[in-house]
């Protein structure tokens, strides 16, 4: 009798062992190669691999000349061969964006000590967000310069590259115009050829925490 339970017992943990190393298995085959692009405010994933001619020739975010918490000027040059993740706020915002500069803030300390990744502010108040302003905020919220971004200038340019090349606004169908205030709390994940790669909650735990998961992806694609 002994024998038969110890017996059963064996059987049933090597089965066990057997359906995770099946798990296992099913979890590595069902993973995507690479992350996927977007370029409309539908935020349909389109499906390209790196390098590939459609990738070559897929949206990406345009030049711009913007004005950072130093008082420097930030273009795409900035961010030549870098990865970077970029969202929208206003310094005086009493509402999202201080939990949005606090999400930020989580994903500079994953990325502290690597120079692939930086990270771009967009203030969507330029007219009061002046230079010194964006450098009292930055020097309050624990902003590392050159790391992260906070930047300023004109605002029918910011507004253009919120809605017209980032499509943080998902009001689908809407039509805003430069007096519709933008604000939204979506962070957006740029790679080193300046296509949208990802689109994350930045006010979700949850969310951020995929965001530094999904960099960490990217920098493996060759």
């Amino acid at each position: 009798m002994k024998y038969i339970t110890v017996l059963c017992l064996l059987v049933f943990f090597s089965c066990k062992k057997e359906i995770k190393k099946e798990n296992i298995k099913v979890v590595e085959t069902s993973r995507v190669d690479y992350l996927p692009y977007y370029n409309d405010e539908s935020f349909t994933p389109h499906w390209l691999t790196p390098g590939s001619d459609q990738e070559k020739a897929f949206h990406k975010i345009p030049d711009f000349n913007l004005l950072n918490q130093l008082g420097e000027v930030v273009t795409q040059k900035t961010f030549n061969d870098k990865i970077y993740i970029t969202d929208f706020f206003f310094t005086t915002c009493p509402g999202i964006c201080p939990k949005m500069t606090g999400n930020m803030a989580k994903v500079q300390e994953a990325f502290i000590n690597d120079s692939d990744v930086l990270l771009l502010s967009h203030s969507v108040m330029p007219t009061t967000d002046s230079v010194p302003v964006l450098k009292t905020y930055a020097k309050n919220n624990n902003v590392i310069d050159n790391k992260w971004h906070l930047v300023t200038g004109d605002k029918n340019d910011i507004y253009s590259l919120g809605r017209d090349h980032y499509f943080v606004e998902n009001d689908l169908g809407e039509v805003k115009s430069i007096d519709d205030f933008l604000h939204t709390e979506n962070f957006l994940l740029i790679d080193k050829n300046k296509h949208i790669r990802g689109i994350y909650n930045g006010l979700n735990r949850a969310s951020i925490a995929q965001l530094i998961i999904d960099v960490k992806a990217l920098k493996e694609e060759i």
